[in-house]
Formats: structure tokens, sequence, C-alpha cells
């Protein structure tokens, strides 16, 4: 006969079990998962006034609101594709015409450049006008340019698939948010007390003013970028708008972006252009990043510039394209608690009355 130490025993083995052969089954859907919690816990104000609206038909709403985030989310993508695929044919062009004639002479400025400027002035003059030169030198680096189109490809199908199931998921959240939340908190509670309604506030703070913050701007960066690029001639407008996005976290990123536009219209003899892109960088697109994302994010959490950074390049090896958005909003969290947990640790100690009388 067993003894109630051994029940106990098999019941918390057996639990265990049962527990990872749940993580098991939703490991490859994790992503997703995560992803779907945060698209609803952001747009949950707005699910409520189109539940209101629906006259409290909650399937209905939440169906509605499904399709609002898919217009938002995948629509875009798709069109960004379309126009991607316009912009590679042109850049494909492009590099006909610069296999058959060669590179340009290279910039005076190049080999002014400390240390490596003469260096790199020489190895570009050497594929100067010489395209048999530079067809040969590229052929070294088909393979491996081969196998990151392939990887890249893997990562941006893997993130359009993760963004489809967390769509397909959010409509369950929305129907069943709320029972879910009072079962979440309920679950905090046992684990960190009473202050579970406040940490999950912070949390729900954290997610918001990240999202909007990182997203939200980092797409207006994008969108603005691409008009200014596509009012300028620049070939391949929308495929720099896309790097302009998602270099949006990193503070030289999109200057990168338009800089680099703005050098190379000069050098094909149109100064007025160049300066129309370097202004409508400075001054439009910086002004988002400077002036919106910290307003934005400000409310939410006041946070380092190293969890956003590290969170977006963690984030995209660990979960893809998805990353980019999934990374710094873990982390943010995680921060924010962290910080908010131990924030009573680290007050100064109250003083007594006897102390205050003194003072």
């Amino acid at each position: 006969m067993q003894t109630p130490a051994a029940d106990r025993v098999l019941v918390f083995v057996a639990l265990a079990l049962l527990g990872g052969g749940c993580i098991l089954v939703l490991w490859p859907f994790l992503t997703a998962l995560v992803w779907a919690a945060i698209l609803v816990s952001t747009s949950w104000p707005g699910f409520l006034w189109l539940d209101r609206l629906a006259g409290g038909r909650r399937i209905l709403a939440a169906l509605l609101m499904t399709l609002l985030v898919t217009l938002v989310l995948l629509g875009p993508l798709v069109a960004v594709a379309l126009a991607l695929a316009d912009n590679v044919a042109e850049l494909g062009r492009a590099a006909s015409a610069l296999f058959k004639d060669g590179l340009p002479d290279a910039p005076g400025w190049l080999a002014d450049l400390p240390l490596v400027g003469q260096s790199m002035h020489d190895y570009w003059q050497r594929f100067a006008h010489n395209g048999q030169r530079l067809i040969e030198e590229l052929e070294k680096l088909a393979k491996p340019a081969q196998e990151v189109a392939l990887v890249a490809g893997r990562v941006v199908g893997r993130g359009v698939l993760d963004i489809a199931i967390s769509i397909f998921l959010a409509f369950f959240f929305f129907v069943h948010g709320e029972a879910l939340a009072r079962r979440l908190i309920v679950a905090l509670k046992r684990l960190t007390g009473e202050r579970a309604t406040y940490f999950m506030r912070i949390a729900r703070g954290t997610v918001s003013g990240v999202i909007y913050g990182i997203l939200g701007t980092g797409l207006a960066q994008g969108v603005l970028a691409t008009v200014g690029f596509a009012v300028a001639g620049v070939p391949g407008a929308v495929l720099l708008g896309v790097a302009t996005f998602f270099l949006s976290v990193v503070p030289v990123g999109p200057p990168l972006v338009w800089g680099g536009a703005a050098v190379w219209l000069f050098q094909q003899g149109q100064p007025g252009w160049a300066a129309f892109v370097a202004a409508w960088g400075f001054f439009v697109v910086s002004m988002v990043d400077n002036l919106i994302k910290p307003l934005i994010i400000s409310r939410g959490a006041s946070l380092p510039f190293a969890i956003v950074f590290l969170g977006v390049l963690g984030g995209v090896v660990a979960f893809g394209v998805i990353g980019a958005f999934l990374g710094p909003t873990l982390l943010a969290v995680g921060y924010r608690l962290v910080m908010e947990w131990t924030a009573a640790d680290l007050a100064p100690p109250a003083l007594t009355a006897k102390q205050e009388t003194a003072k």
C-alpha cells in the first residue's frame, strides 16, 4: 500500500509530465501565442468600443476587430511585397548596367579617409569602367549571397506565418479575454500576493508604450522615408523605406539610409534633390524618432536604450522577423517588473519619530 508521501510524489511527477507535454505541444506556436496576447492587450480599448458599437455581440465584435488587425498587419506586408517586386526589378536593371560599364570613378574624398581611405580608393578603382573584372569579383560572393538569401527567405516566411497564426489566435483572445485575464490575475496573486493587479497594470502600460513607440514610430519613419525617396527619384524607394523601418530602433539607423541616398544623388549630379532628401530626412523622418517616440514610450515606460537595442537583436535571433517587436516588449516588461519589485528594498529607510524631531 502506498503512503501519502508516495502519493504526493506521484502527483507531482504526473503534473510535471503533463505540463512538459503541454509545453512541448505548444512550443512551435509559442511566439504566435505571445504576439497574439500583445496584440489583444494593446488593442483592447478599441475592441471594447467596437463591442459597444455592435450592441454587446462579442463574437461579431471579435470578428470585426480581427479583420481590422489583419488589414493593419498583413495588408502593408502584401503591399510592400508587391512594391518590392518592382523595386527588385528596377535594381536588377541598374545592376545589369553596372555590370556592363563597371563602377564609376571613386570619389576623391574616399582617399582622404584616415587609415583605410587610400586602400578603399585603390580597391574601388580596380573595377572602375571595367564590368568584366567586377563580375569576376562578384562571382566569389555568389554562393554566400545565395545562402544569406535562403536564410533571409526562411526568416521572413516564418515571420509571416507567425503573424497569420497570431491573428487567428487573437480572435479567441478577444472573445474570452476577460475570463483569461481574471484567471491570470488569480494565478499571479498566488505567486506575488495582492500586488498582482498592480504588476498587471505595469506590464500592460509597458507593452502599450513599447509597441506604439517602436512599431508606430518605425512605421511612420518608413512611410515618410519612402515618400521622400520616391519624390526625389531614388531607385528602390520602398526597399529603402523598409530598411528605414527596421533600422528605426537604432538612433543612427535611419540617417544611414537617407544620408546614403543623399550622397548617391549628389554623385549623380543632382545636388538639389540630394539637399531635399537630406532636409527631408533630418527635419521630417528624424523628427518622428526624436520627438514622438520618446513621448509615446514614456507613457508606458522609461527604458534604457540597451533594453530596446538588445531586445530587437535578440528577438530577431530568437523569434525571427516578429522578434523585432516581441523581443524589446518582453525585455521591457521584465525590466519594469524587476524595477518595481526591487524599488521597496532600494528605498531609503523611513525616519523614526525621534529622528524626525531631531531633524
